[in-house]
C-alpha cells in the first residue's frame, strides 16, 4: 500500500472497502464462508451470491492441510491442522495475490471462519489483512454489489513470506506452561462445551485446566459489527483481572474462532497474543493431558 494509503490491518468497514474499489488500489477480496456441519455449503453459498470480484477461500481445502493441493505437512495437530507457510504462500501466489495487495476477508457466520485467513496472512508476515466488518450482511445493507457464480481466474503472481507478525504455540508448549503466570489460557468455545456438557466434534468433553471462557460471539453488538474498542477493552480487561494481556494464549475446538478474540484484543489496543493453533481438537487427542469441567 502506498504512504497515502496506509494498510487496513485489524477491521475494515463496508464504506471503506468501497473507498478501496473507487481508488482501484491493489486489492482482493475472500469470501470464506463455511459450515462445520456441511463443509460443502460455504462454496454453494458463495456460488449463489458474493461480493462483487471476490474469491473463495474454504476452510477444509485452501485454510488446512486437507487438501492434496498442499504437501501434507502440517504444522500443528488437531481437526484443521495449518499447513506449511511455504505452501500457504504458494497457493496465495497460484491464485493471485501479492505482497503489494490489501486483503479484505468476510463471512456471513458472524465474522467467525474468515478470521483464520486474516491470521494466516499475519502468519506470513502480510500487514495488510483485515476483516470487513459485520460481513456480507453488513455489505448488504450497504447495497454493495454482488454476483453469483464462480470466481474469474487471475494470473498467477509469486508472494513472498515474511517474519511472522502474529504465531502460535503447539500443545506440549501449553501444557509446559500451565499453572504459570507466564500464561493465560483463553477459551473461545460456547459455555456449555467450556463446562464439558456437550461436545459436537471431539471425543472428548471439558477444557484446559485454568483457562477462562470468552465465546467468539461474545466480541460482536447487536447490529452485527465488532463492539468499540473501548467496550472491548473494557470487557477484555474484565475478564483477566490481574493477569496480563501479554500472558494470552487463545484456543476454541480447532483453531478457528479463537481468532476473533485475538483480533478484538488487538481492536482493543491490547496488542498482539498468541494462538494454540491445535487448540481442544489437538489437545484432547492425548490422554495423558489433564481435563477440566465445570
Amino acid at each position: 500500500m502506498s504512504a497515502s494509503q496506509p494498510p487496513h490491518t485489524t477491521l475494515i468497514s463496508v464504506a471503506q472497502l468501497q473507498a478501496l474499489h473507487t481508488s482501484g488500489a491493489p486489492l482482493m477480496v475472500f469470501d470464506c464462508s463455511f459450515d462445520l456441519m456441511q463443509p460443502a455449503a460455504g462454496r454453494a453459498l458463495f456460488e449463489d451470491s458474493h461480493i462483487a470480484g471476490a474469491v473463495f477461500a474454504d476452510l477444509n481445502d485452501d485454510l488446512s492441510t486437507h487438501s492434496p493441493q498442499f504437501s501434507g505437512r502440517a504444522v500443528n495437530g488437531g481437526r484443521h491442522p495449518l499447513p506449511a507457510r511455504e505452501d500457504f504462500a504458494r497457493w496465495l501466489g497460484q491464485i493471485g495475490f501479492h505482497n503489494g495487495m490489501q486483503a479484505v476477508v468476510y463471512d456471513r457466520h458472524g465474522m467467525n471462519y474468515c478470521g483464520r485467513l486474516w491470521w494466516m496472512l499475519k502468519w506470513l508476515g502480510h500487514e495488510a489483512a483485515a476483516v470487513l466488518n459485520g460481513g456480507l450482511q453488513a455489505w448488504l445493507a450497504a447495497g454493495g454489489a454482488v454476483e453469483s457464480g464462480a470466481a474469474a481466474p487471475r494470473p498467477a503472481t509469486q508472494f513472498a513470506v515474511h517474519a511472522a507478525l502474529l504465531d502460535f504455540v503447539d500443545a506440549a508448549t501449553v501444557q509446559g506452561q500451565l499453572g504459570r503466570a507466564s500464561q493465560t489460557v483463553l477459551d473461545a468455545r460456547a459455555p456449555a462445551r467450556f463446562r464439558g456438557e456437550v461436545e459436537p466434534f471431539d471425543p472428548v468433553a471439558g477444557h484446559i485446566p485454568g483457562a477462562l471462557n470468552r465465546p467468539f460471539n461474545q466480541n460482536i453488538g447487536e447490529d452485527g459489527l465488532f463492539k468499540p474498542a473501548e467496550v472491548l477493552r473494557g470487557e477484555l480487561e474484565a475478564l483477566l483481572g490481574d493477569r496480563s494481556a501479554a500472558t494470552v494464549v487463545h484456543h476454541c475446538g480447532s483453531g478457528v474462532s479463537a481468532i476473533p478474540n485475538i483480533l478484538a484484543m488487538q481492536v482493543a489496543g491490547l496488542g498482539a497474543s498468541t494462538l494454540f493453533a491445535g487448540s481442544w481438537s489437538e489437545w484432547c487427542s492425548d490422554p495423558a493431558r489433564p481435563v477440566a469441567k465445570g
